[in-house]
């Protein structure tokens, strides 16, 4: 059985389930459209800092925010476009906005579609018509996360996206890491390194880019939960960010259309033009070992 329930604590709050499988989503459309809760047979796969999810003046550390227009930080938070110099704070303005929910299915499988539009807001930041469309669809151990992008405006439009799952663990330094590239980089120092599989978690902090990418799907496979988290992704996305804290109960695997400072760069870019559509997913899946 699927079903779409409501509760209203601090921010109205969808909750999807999948009964049978005991899968169940919580999506938060006023706080940038973010998931909060992922539960996989009663076990919460997200870590989620509710102290900054209360206050509306902090980004959300948790759950899994959206990364547009841009993933990662600018130099200065600062970009030129036609010659004018903008202003966006890091990973962009979509996970701090609300957004629309304009559909939801319960029949087969479990599904919430969320929207967001620009408006004079965004365009005082980023000079660009456009429309994000994002359905969570919930089907026992996985949830798709499906994306249409939009552009409305006159001229091409430059961005890239992202996804920044936070996924709790009580014990990183059991986890095993397969990710489909020999290297990355250090997005603190900007030095090279070979990927052997593994992460010193001693580290204050690991904040590291894979570019080179083989494949389209990178797991986790915790021995203190006994579980084995998949995150894949489709085309667009070129890039991949593992990012933790020392002392913290959480490692995030991101996938992102473009590194970081992309629309000054170009690097990975993506561009649509005038009327086009682009429309990709990430899927998380969760096996028990």
């Amino acid at each position: 059985m699927y079903a779409i329930a409501t509760k209203q604590q601090l921010y109205k709050t969808y909750i999807l389930s999948d009964q049978a499988a005991q899968s169940r989503l919580e999506v938060v459309p006023e706080r940038g459209g973010i998931v909060t809760s992922l539960r996989i047979q009663g076990q919460e796969i997200l870590y989620l800092d509710a102290e900054r999810f209360a206050n509306p003046d902090l980004s959300v550390r948790g759950g899994i925010p959206i990364l547009f227009p841009i993933c990662g930080n600018l130099p200065d938070s600062k970009y030129t476009y036609q010659g004018q110099s903008y202003t966006l704070k890091q990973h962009g303005f979509a996970r701090d906005m609300p957004w629309e929910v304009t559909d939801q299915v319960t029949q087969d499988l479990v599904s919430l579609t969320l929207v967001l539009n620009s408006n004079d807001q965004t365009r005082a930041v980023y000079p660009f018509d456009f429309q994000l469309a994002f359905t969570y669809l919930l089907l026992g151990n996985t949830l798709e996360i499906r994306q249409r992008y939009t552009n409305h405006s006159a001229e091409p439009m430059p961005f890239s996206t992202g996804l920044h799952p936070y996924f709790w663990t009580p014990e990183k330094t059991g986890i095993e890491f397969e990710i489909p590239a020999d290297e990355y980089q250090d997005q603190l120092t900007r030095q090279i390194h070979p990927f052997t599989g593994a992460f010193d978690f001693n580290q204050d902090e690991i904040d590291v880019a894979f570019k080179q990418l083989s494949g389209q799907e990178a797991t986790a496979s915790d021995a203190s939960r006994q579980m084995q988290l998949t995150v894949s992704w489709d085309n667009p996305y070129s890039t991949f960010v593992f990012w933790t804290v020392k002392g913290k109960d959480y490692y995030c695997m991101e996938p992102w259309s473009a590194p970081r400072n992309a629309l000054n760069t170009g690097e990975q870019l993506l561009r649509l033009e005038p009327g086009e559509t682009l429309e990709t997913l990430v899927r998380l899946t969760v096996t028990f070992l």
